[in-house]
Formats: structure tokens, C-alpha cells, sequence
């Protein structure tokens, strides 16, 4: 039990018993709400959303858990601010270094690179990648990698980040790695040209957070 993690209050059973119902905390709305929403976000708001997010998602992997898909409308809060982090429908015990998993985890807009570029294996650090997408999301108040689809979602990551070095493709799928070296290589932009908003510790915060992955 986790005050940033959901609570599962009662577990009901229909009269048949072919349906289960989960009863939760009580919640009163989530974080995709508040970033489509006109309300005004202080920096202090910023910091308390990321650090329960943070919280919440250490709690988790120290379980030996990877959640595999956060994203803001799994973030519910309510109205003190008070965050918690919910459905676990894709959530996997993970090893402490590497577990071979499924690929098709996590919306889009949220995926680590290595998911995008099936990789045989990855780590926690995939929702580590996914905080730090909804972090820029609450600074910019739109998506940071809005991609139509995989191809295109990678295009953006490798636009703002720079193209990886193929020796660091390990795991990849060949033909990724093969599609990836005959393109042009692009160099790295300030993350600042992303975020323009951010302060120097968030934007720290925020570049050591993709480079975790």
C-alpha cells in the first residue's frame, strides 16, 4: 500500500460470479483533464505532481514491477492535488536488469524508444521515459511526441534527442536498426527549444529523465 498508488478498497463478485468489480479510491479527476483544462499551473503544482508521480512509481518498481502504461488519464488526482497512479492492466513483474516482454504497451505518444524499436528487452526505465513525457506535457500543456503512428513517433523523438549510434541498438529488431542507419543522422536539439517554460532545475530534471532510458 502506497499513498501514491491506488487503493483497492472491496472486491465484488456478480451473482453469477462472471463478473468482478473493483472498488477504488476515490478520485476526482486526472491528469489529462488538468492539462486540457484552462486552469493555471503554479510551479509549485509542477513539483508536487512529479514528485508524487516519482514516489508512487518507486514504490512500484520496488515491488519488481513495471507499470508499461502511464499516461496522464492514469494519473488520477483530486482536489487537494494529491496524486495516484492507477491501472495496472498491462503492469508485469520485471527482473532487477532485463526481462524479454511484449511490445505493444504504453500509448503512443508515451513509449520509450526501445519499445518503439521492439526490442527483445528493456527495464523500468521505460516508465521512467513515460513520467518524463507527461512532466513536458504539464510544462508545454500539449503532448511532447505527438506521433500518427511508430514510425512517425520515433521521427520526433530522434528530431528533439539525435539519432542513436547504431552500436548502441543492442536487442533492436535488425531490420529497425537497419531502416535507422540508412537514414540521415540528426544531431541533438537543446531540450529548452522543447520546453521553453521550464525552469533550470526542472528542464536538469527532465533531460536526465530521457537519458535514462
Amino acid at each position: 500500500k502506497h499513498e501514491n498508488v491506488i487503493g483497492l478498497r472491496r472486491l465484488l463478485l456478480s451473482p453469477d460470479g462472471r463478473d468482478a468489480y473493483l472498488v477504488t479510491d476515490r478520485m476526482d479527476s486526472d491528469m489529462a483533464k488538468v492539462i486540457d483544462s484552462k486552469q493555471q499551473l503554479s510551479d509549485d503544482h509542477l513539483k508536487y505532481f512529479l514528485y508524487q508521480m516519482l514516489c508512487g512509481l518507486a514504490y512500484v518498481h520496488s515491488a519488481g514491477v513495471v507499470h508499461r502504461d502511464l499516461k496522464p488519464a492514469n494519473v488520477l488526482l483530486n482536489a487537494n492535488c494529491e496524486l495516484k497512479i492507477s491501472d495496472f492492466g498491462l503492469a508485469r513483474s520485471i527482473d532487477e536488469d532485463e526481462a524479454a516482454l511484449t511490445q505493444y504497451v504504453v500509448t503512443r505518444w508515451y513509449r520509450a524508444p526501445e519499445i518503439l524499436l521492439l526490442a527483445r528487452t528493456y527495464t523500468k526505465a521505460v516508465d521512467v521515459w513515460s513520467v518524463a513525457c507527461i512532466f513536458a506535457e504539464l510544462l508545454r500543456r500539449r503532448a511532447l511526441f505527438a506521433g500518427r503512428d511508430p514510425v512517425h513517433q520515433l521521427s520526433l523523438i530522434t528530431s528533439l534527442l539525435g539519432t542513436p549510434a547504431i552500436d548502441e541498438l543492442n536487442g533492436v529488431d535488425e531490420k529497425l536498426v537497419h531502416a535507422l542507419s540508412s537514414l540521415p543522422r540528426k544531431p541533438p536539439l537543446p531540450l529548452r527549444s522543447a520546453v521553453p517554460n521550464a525552469s533550470e532545475a526542472g528542464l536538469d530534471l527532465l533531460q536526465q529523465m530521457v537519458r535514462e532510458i
